[in-house]
């Protein structure tokens, strides 16, 4: 897979006495955990919290560059982001019929003097962020033992 400085690794390392884990991004370092109420310390955001953030930051970066590309009058986009597990029953533009799926519910809020049509446009295009293109994709991970 490569060493762990390369570009695009992330090398994440934790003891197995506990849910912490040491997060690695190039120079960067992050902490995972579970909250204390499942088990965890809460010294830092649980697995789907850093999920949500990576979409969360895509959209707005998207938005931003979409809205620097056309000189739109974007100040700032705040994304708010929530999962959950829901029956699949319940969701009616779903493929998937039974059992529970994972539902993302996203609100972009966007500030700045945008027209109802750029309003729009902007929304049409948080759906072809990088990320959220990616989740809505068919994912292959493959693991192996080093």
């Amino acid at each position: 897979m490569g060493d762990e400085h390369s570009a695009g690794t992330v090398v994440v390392r934790g003891s197995s006495a506990g849910f912490a884990q040491e997060i690695r991004v190039r120079e960067h370092q992050l902490i995972a955990d579970e909250p204390a109420s499942v088990g965890g310390t809460d010294s830092g955001p649980a697995p789907y919290d850093l999920l949500l953030s990576a979409l969360g930051a895509c959209t707005s970066m998207t938005l931003g560059m979409y809205a620097r590309h056309k000189q739109w009058p974007l100040e700032s986009v705040t994304v708010r982001l929530k999962h959950s597990k829901v029956e699949a029953a319940d969701c009616e533009d779903c493929e998937a019929r039974e059992g529970k799926i994972d539902r993302i519910e996203r609100e972009i809020e966007l500030f700045g003097d945008l027209s109802e049509e750029q309003r729009l446009r902007l929304l049409e295009i948080a759906n072809k962020c990088p990320v959220h293109r990616t989740l809505r994709s068919e994912i292959s991970i493959r693991s192996q033992l080093a």
